[in-house]
C-alpha cells in the first residue's frame, strides 16, 4: 500500500475500478444510475421501442449514434511498441472474476462488456459488443442487440447464449456478481442476436446500465478442458491464460513475478467508433516487486517506462536523477475530477471493541491529520469529510428540503446530530487543538465504558485491555500508521501494525479477521445498487463483499433504497446526501485524504492526445508509443 491507497482488485464490471489497481491499467470507470435516454437512436421501427446506441445517467451522450471516434483519442494513432510499468505485490491466478487468489494486473483488458463505459463522462456508456439497447418506460427489463462481428480471440461468435452464460455463472461463483445483479430475474434469447433481462421490479432506471457493464465470456472454453484434460472451473484460481474478445490476450506469464500482454491484431472491435484511436501498444509489461525502492531504480534507470506516484514525499525529493535533469522523463500532475474515493482506516465492527461508535470517533479525533499532512506529504493533501468529495452529492450544512424529507422517514433509527450539526473531522491547526481533541476523546472513551486504570491501561468494565491492530499489505503504509499507533498508546491502548504479503492479505480481509484496515470506497457521481456491496446488512456476513467494515443499519438500508428507486436527478442527489450523512454520523472510519491529480513520470517515448479523458489520465487506453521520440529518448539513456 501506499500513502494514497491504489483501488481494490474488484472483479469485472466496467464500474468496479479493478483495471486502475497497482498502476493505471486502464479507465477507471465507475457505477451507473438514473438513465437519460440517448438523444439519437440507432434504430427506430414503427411501433418499436428506441434502440439506443448510447445511455448516459445525468444528460445526453455527448456523442451522436453516427459518431466516428471520441475527443479524446488520436483517431489515427499509430499502432507498436511496448510500455513496461511496476505492479506491487505478487499474483497468483488469471483468473479474472473468481473471489478466490490475488489477481493479475490487466486482466481486464482481456475481456469486453455488453457496453463502454466513457473515461471523459461519467455516467455514460456506449454500445460495444451490443450494439444498442432498449427496455420500456417503466424499466422492467432491457434487451441488447449483439453485433453479429463480435468475435472471441478463437474467431467464434459472440451470442446470445454466451451472455446468459456469462450472467449465470458470475452469479454463481461470486458474491459482488451475485449482489450487483440480484434484481435481474431471467436472461434470454430473444432473436439470432438478441438477449433480453427481466428484472424483478420496476423503476430502477441503474439497471438497463449495470446490466450493459457485464462481461461476455465463452461458454464454450469455460465448459471445456484445459490442455492437461482437466475441465475448467470459473470458480478456481488458474494460471492457464483466459480466452476473452477484448483488446489484448494473455502472451507470457511468470507466476508472482511478470504477465505481459499482446495486441490483437484482428481485434473484432478494433474500427468501431467506440474503439478507434485505443489500446494502441503491441505488448504491455506488468512487473511485479515486493518493495518500491527497487522499482523505482529501476524506473530511473529506463527499466520501466511509466512511474505512478503515490507519495508526496517522493514527488517533492525523489525526482532529480540524470534522466528528467535531461528532459529524457517527464513528470506531469495530471488533473482529474472524479469525485473523491473515500479512504480511511476502516474498523471491522465485527470486533467487540469497535461497536459503540463513541470508541469510534474518539480514534478519529486521535488521528492527527494536519501533523502527518505537515511533516510526511508536504502539505499537499486535503482530508476527506465525505464519502462523495468533490461532488453535488457531499452533504453540506443542515439537511433541508427533500434530503430533510428523506432523513425524516429514518428518524428514529439515524443519530439526532445529524439533524443538529454539520459533520467535520477534527481540525488541528493551532498550538494546543489536539490536545483538546485528546480530552475530548478520552470523554467519549469513559462515556462507551473504557477507562484508563493505574496501570495506564485503557480497559472496558470486564478488565480487557482496549486492542487493536492495523493490517497492511506493505511496509509504505507504516511511517503514517505507526506515529498514530503512539498516540493510542499514550490512551493506554495495546496498538500494534502487522505486515503480511498480499495473497495472505486479501484472505484477511475476505474472511474478516481482521481490526482495522485501509480501506477504499471509490464512488461515481450516479451512484446505485453497488451501495448494497458497500453499506447494505445483507452484504455484511459475506465473506469477500464489499461492506468490509460489517454495517447492519436498517436505516442506511431504506436510504440505499432510496437511492437505487431514485425518480429523478434531484431525487438521486438528496438520498445520496442523506446517505452520505448518516454514514458519517456513525464513525464508521477515520478518514484519511485525497489528492485531485494523477501524478506521473514517464520516459519520453509516448504520445498523448490533444485532449485526455477528465476521469483518468489513461496511459493503457489512449496514449500510443512514437517512434520519433523513442529514437531521441533512447540514444539519450543509451540503448
Amino acid at each position: 500500500m501506499t500513502e494514497t491507497l491504489r483501488f481494490r482488485r474488484l472483479p469485472i464490471t466496467s464500474h468496479a475500478a479493478a483495471f486502475m489497481v497497482r498502476a493505471l491499467s486502464i479507465t477507471t470507470v465507475l457505477p451507473l444510475t438514473l438513465i437519460v435516454l440517448a438523444a439519437a437512436p440507432t434504430i427506430v421501427r414503427a411501433q418499436e421501442a428506441v434502440c439506443h446506441h448510447a445511455l448516459s445517467l445525468v444528460g445526453t451522450p455527448k456523442m451522436p449514434a453516427d459518431f466516428k471516434h471520441f475527443d479524446w483519442v488520436n483517431a489515427d494513432a499509430p499502432k507498436g511498441g511496448t510500455i513496461r510499468q511496476f505492479v506491487d505485490g505478487t499474483f497468483d491466478t488469471l483468473n479474472p472474476f473468481s473471489d478466490k487468489g490475488v489477481k493479475a494486473a490487466g486482466l481486464g483488458l482481456v475481456v469486453d462488456s455488453l457496453m463502454a463505459s466513457s473515461p471523459d463522462e461519467p455516467s455514460v456508456a456506449y454500445g460495444l459488443i451490443a450494439e444498442c439497447v432498449t427496455y420500456p418506460d417503466d424499466f422492467s427489463s432491457a434487451t441488447f442487440k449483439l453485433r453479429p462481428e463480435a468475435r472471441f480471440h478463437d474467431g467464434k461468435p459472440i451470442t446470445p447464449d454466451d451472455v446468459i452464460f456469462s450472467l449465470d455463472q458470475l452469479n454463481k461463483i461470486n458474491p459482488f456478481y451475485g449482489y450487483y445483479y440480484k434484481n435481474v430475474t431471467k436472461a434470454e434469447k430473444v432473436g439470432d442476436h438478441k438477449v433480453k433481462f427481466t428484472f424483478d421490479s420496476t423503476g430502477n432506471r441503474e439497471l438497463p446500465l449495470i446490466v450493459g457493464e457485464l462481461s461476455v465470456i465463452p461458454k464454450h472454453y469455460w465448459e471445456g478442458k484445459s490442455a492437461n484434460g482437466a475441465v475448467r472451473d470459473l470458480d478456481a484460481t488458474t494460471v492457464e491464460p483466459p480466452l476473452g474478445n477484448g483488446a489484448y490476450k494473455v502472451k507470457t506469464v511468470e507466476t508472482s513475478r511478470k504477465i505481459v500482454y499482446e495486441r490483437v491484431g484482428d481485434y473484432w472491435a478494433k474500427d468501431l467508433p467506440v474503439m478507434r484511436g485505443q489500446y494502441n501498444f503491441d505488448t504491455l509489461d506488468f512487473t511485479y516487486y515486493r518493495d518500491r525502492t527497487p522499482a523505482f531504480e529501476d524506473f530511473k534507470t529506463g527499466r520501466l517506462d511509466i512511474w505512478v506516484e503515490n507519495q508526496a514525499g517522493a514527488w517533492a525529493t525523489q525526482y532529480d536523477f540524470d534522466a528528467l535533469k535531461k528532459g529524457l522523463v517527464k513528470k506531469e500532475a495530471i488533473p482529474v475530477q472524479r469525485v473523491a474515493p473515500m479512504q480511511a482506516f476502516a474498523f471491522n465492527l465485527r470486533r467487540k471493541q469497535f461497536q459503540d461508535p463513541r470508541v469510534r470517533q474518539a480514534f478519529n479525533l486521535l488521528f492527527n491529520f494536519e501533523e502527518a499532512n505537515k511533516k510526511l506529504f508536504y502539505d499537499l493533501y486535503v482530508r476527506v469529510g465525505s464519502y462523495f468529495e468533490n461532488s453535488e452529492l457531499q452533504s453540506k450544512g443542515l439537511p433541508e428540503g427533500l434530503e430533510l424529507e428523506i432523513l425524516n422517514t429514518v428518524k428514529d433509527q439515524i443519530p439526532a446530530e445529524v439533524f443538529t450539526t454539520e459533520w467535520k473531522n477534527p481540525v488541528n491547526k493551532e498550538q494546543g487543538d489536539f490536545r483538546k481533541q485528546q480530552q475530548a476523546a478520552m470523554k467519549l472513551f469513559n462515556a462507551a465504558g473504557w477507562k484508563l486504570g493505574p496501570d495506564r491501561q485503557l480497559k472496558n468494565d470486564a478488565g480487557e485491555q482496549m486492542v487493536v491492530e492495523f493490517l497492511i499489505d506493505s511496509d509504505t503504509f507504516q511511517r503514517i500508521i505507526l506515529p498514530y499507533v503512539k498516540e493510542l498508546e499514550v490512551f493506554g491502548i495495546k496498538a500494534s501494525v502487522r505486515v503480511v504479503d498480499s495473497a495472505q492479505y486479501k484472505q484477511r480481509e475476505d474472511k474478516r479477521d481482521f481490526d482495522v484496515i485501509v480501506d477504499n470506497f471509490a464512488q461515481s457521481i450516479s451512484p446505485g445498487n453497488e451501495q448494497r456491496q458497500f453499506w447494505g446488512s445483507d452484504a455484511a456476513d459475506k465473506d469477500g463483499s464489499r461492506n468490509t467494515m460489517g454495517i447492519k443499519n436498517p436505516a442506511i438500508d431504506k436510504l440505499i433504497d432510496r437511492i437505487v428507486f431514485a425518480k429523478d436527478r434531484a431525487e438521486l442527489v438528496a438520498a445520496t446526501k442523506a446517505l452520505d450523512r448518516v454514514l458519517l454520523w456513525n464513525h464508521y472510519l477515520v478518514p484519511h485524504w485525497h489528492y485531485p491529480y494523477e501524478r506521473l513520470a514517464f520516459w519520453d517515448v509516448f504520445g498523448l492526445p490533444a485532449k485526455l479523458p477528465s476521469q483518468t489520465s489513461a496511459p493503457m487506453q489512449v496514449w500510443w508509443y512514437d517512434a520519433e521520440k523513442a529514437k531521441v529518448t533512447n540514444a539519450g539513456r543509451g540503448q
